[in-house]
Formats: structure tokens, C-alpha cells, sequence
């Protein structure tokens, strides 16, 4: 993490839980998914080589108008203590998604160590295609932008939280689904492995262990392996997320801290 540039999108895609939809993408709405509210936070504490790393909160609002339903997405990410004195990490990602849980835009204002950058993207079920805009928040130079084909309905690494959470897929089972950061669009596949008890500061729970595959030249070229633990009941809240990077990272893990409900 310190000593080189820390790239946080691993960790987004972490709280993200994967891009992962329903069998048939259209089934789901915000007002049918069960046990979840229309709005909402979840408050992490960051552990990153058995020591406090920082903090996340992740908040949604499902509230929208009848004519275009939809679901605005926000996450915090901020680093603490002795590593934010090595590396300060302070990132604000938001998603914005219509009724069925596809993304229309995302935007990224990342703070890492000396490095500020600002990015865009806006995706057109229209045209099919993503749009991404990348400029130095300092200098307001642009550091990328292209366009990358997807399909009408694509999903980014904040929206799959809310598929995921609606449903029910049991240990041996997978899915693929497709998945764009907007630079590059993949089928990814996630895969129910095992039920699991578990301990967390919020709570001790039974819950689902699931891995998604977006590392090892997917989305992402490093190696690595994502997991996420989903509560074994009609919540399928996410009370644990790990990613496990090559020794130079490591293994970078979040536990559920504090619910906030509205």
C-alpha cells in the first residue's frame, strides 16, 4: 500500500460485491427486493495487514420518481491512523442506476497520496456504449478518455451490491454476468463456495461465502481473488469483504461495523 501508488479500485470493487444480476435483469426493482430498504448505510472498519487502515460507508437512497425509477449509490472510502500518515487515501464514488439496477453514470473523485484525479463515465444503453473521462483533479488535464462498447444493460462495482443482495444463490452454484468500469466490459463469473459463522464488530453471523472473479486479467490484470459473506437470510447483508492481492498488497478486509437505518 504505502511505498507505491495505492490503486483503490480493487477496494471499491470490494464493496461493490461484483456487478451481479438477477437471471433475468428486468425481474428486479427497488421495490421488490425483499428484506432491502430504500435507503440506507453500511459502516466499515478497513484492516490491511492485521492492522486499522481507515474507514467506508456506503449509503443508498432507492427513492425515486415514477417516471424514472432508479437508485443513487454512495461510497466513502478514507484510510486512518499510521496508514493514512504513509498514504492518504480519501476516495467519493457515486452511481446512479435506473429501475433494473443497470448503471446510467458514475462518478470518481479519488484522493491517493499526492495523486487527485477525477473521472466520468456515462453509459448509453442507446448507443451501447461507455464513456470515460479521466482528468487530473489539479491540473484539470485529461489523463484518459475512450468510449468501450457494452451491452444495454452493464453493470459497475457499486450497483452489483443490490443484485447480489436479491439473490438466492446457493453454495455450488455461479453466475455470469456482464460488468464494465467503463474502460473495459467483461463476463464475469461469481460463484456461491460455502456457508460459514462468522464474527464481526457488529455481530456474530451465519452467512454465505461468495467469490467474484474480476482479478487475474478479467477486469483487472493483478492477481488476486475477491470474497464477500452475505448473511444467510432474507437480508443477505454483507458483513464481511476481502481481497487478496500479491505480498506487495496483501490482503485488504472489510467487517461490517455499524448499520444505519432510515
Amino acid at each position: 500500500m504505502p511505498g507505491s501508488r495505492f490503486d483503490t479500485r480493487p477496494a471499491l470493487v470490494l464493496l461493490a460485491l461484483l456487478y451481479v444480476p438477477a437471471l433475468s435483469p428486468q425481474s428486479a426493482s427497488p421495490a421488490q427486493t425483499g428484506g432491502l430498504q430504500a435507503a440506507g448505510a453500511l459502516n466499515y472498519i478497513v484492516e490491511w495487514r492485521l492492522i486499522d487502515a481507515g474507514k467506508a460507508k456506503l449509503t443508498w437512497n432507492a427513492s425515486a420518481p415514477a417516471s424514472q425509477p432508479g437508485a443513487q449509490l454512495r461510497l466513502h472510502l478514507e484510510s486512518t491512523g499510521l496508514v493514512s500518515k504513509l498514504y492518504k487515501v480519501n476516495d467519493d464514488y457515486t452511481a446512479n442506476l435506473n429501475g433494473e439496477f443497470c448503471v446510467r453514470d458514475t462518478h470518481l473523485a479519488a484522493h491517493e497520496g499526492s495523486r487527485q484525479r477525477e473521472t466520468v463515465v456515462h453509459f448509453d444503453p442507446v448507443t451501447k456504449k461507455a464513456s470515460y473521462l479521466e482528468r487530473d483533479a489539479q491540473t484539470h488535464a485529461v489523463v484518459l478518455a475512450q468510449e468501450t462498447d457494452i451491452p444495454a444493460c452493464v453493470h459497475d462495482v457499486i450497483g452489483g451490491l443490490f443484485f447480489l443482495r436479491t439473490l438466492n444463490l446457493e453454495p455450488g452454484r455461479s453466475i455470469q454476468v456482464p460488468v464494465s468500469d467503463g474502460k473495459k466490459m467483461v463476463l464475469a463469473k461469481v460463484e456461491a463456495q460455502a456457508r460459514e459463522s462468522i464474527k464481526v464488530p457488529v455481530g456474530t453471523f451465519k452467512t454465505i461465502r461468495y467469490e467474484a472473479f474480476l482479478f487475474s486479467n478479467v477486469l483487472y490484470r493483478r492477481p488476486g481473488h475477491l470474497y464477500v459473506w452475505l448473511t444467510d437470510d432474507a437480508r443477505k447483508l454483507p458483513v464481511r469483504l476481502q481481497v487478496r492481492l500479491q505480498f506487495a498488497i496483501g490482503t485488504i478486509t472489510f467487517e461490517l461495523e455499524k448499520e444505519e437505518k432510515t
